[in-house]
């Protein structure tokens, strides 16, 4: 009997002892789920902040890049355009009326001139009208505008059905191809510039290449601190955050290509 009994009482405290591990077990893996959730949420909320930080430097920057193009448009093309239709009105002769005629013609097409460049001017006065229109005819209007400068033979390429990506998203591609391209400005020494916007089944490629010098990329892939290599670094920085992959390949004497590959199924989700 007092066996029996001796036996029910521990019977007793090892479910007693088992019943508290389980709770103490419950308790455990509960506390380390809600800090778990805890960090997934300020991760979260870091990223979200990240991305709109990144954002409005984004905006802020192509701003400044806009109206320095605007001043270069403005001096370089539609000055000489108007300084021209200027002349051709001080040099008209009433006496002789063939070339008053021809001067009159010419003098209102190189007013229309100027005024259809101001009006392209003007759309792109605001960071919206990458919005309005489109990936494919900022980046084509961009490299219009290199192109205008007499310096570079530009060439433009799409392929593929045009997909709609995030406006924000589209934003700050947008903005790396316009660092990739001011790059080749500064440091290239090139001749030639291609742009090829590829929508292929099932991710979006942003291809840039030119002919000029190239360089050397160990200092980059060595994380040496030089403002070049900087650049690319934040260049790949702005890339991962609209889950994007950013390539480079560069060969002295022979050009650099940089590709921007971003999946639709995640460009098309929006941050939230």
């Amino acid at each position: 009997m007092r066996s029996t009994k001796t036996d029910i009482y521990f019977l007793i405290f090892c479910s007693i002892i088992l019943f508290s591990s389980f709770i103490v077990f419950i308790l455990i893996f509960f506390n380390h789920y809600r800090k778990k959730q805890r960090l997934n949420f300020t991760e979260k909320e870091n990223m979200k902040s990240t991305f709109q930080q990144i954002l409005l430097q984004s905006q802020l920057e192509i701003q400044e890049q806009t109206l320095k193009n605007i001043s270069e448009e403005i001096h370089d093309n539609i000055g000489q355009v108007l300084s021209l239709a200027k002349l051709h009105l001080g040099t008209m002769d009433k006496n002789n009326p063939v070339l008053l005629e021809e001067k009159i013609q010419d003098s209102k097409y190189l007013v229309g001139k100027a005024i259809q460049d101001l009006r392209h001017l003007s759309h792109s006065m605001n960071t919206d009208y990458i919005n309005e229109m489109g990936l494919p005819g900022a980046l084509e209007y961009e490299l219009n505008m290199i192109g205008k400068s007499g310096l570079y033979e530009t060439v433009f390429f799409i392929e593929g059905t045009v997909q709609k990506l995030d406006k924000q998203k589209e934003l700050i591609l947008f903005r790396i191809v316009q660092e990739v391209l001011n790059n080749i400005i500064k440091h290239a020494k090139a001749k030639n510039i291609s742009l090829l916007i590829n929508y292929q089944g099932d991710q979006i490629e942003v291809i840039i290449n030119d002919d000029g010098d190239g360089f050397d990329l160990t200092p980059v892939q060595q994380n040496e601190n030089n403002n070049f290599g900087l650049g690319i670094k934040n260049m790949h920085n702005r890339a991962k955050l609209i889950n994007s992959i950013f390539a480079i390949e560069s060969t002295l004497g022979k050009g650099t290509t940089v590709t921007l590959t971003i999946p639709y199924t995640i460009a098309k989700t929006k941050t939230t």
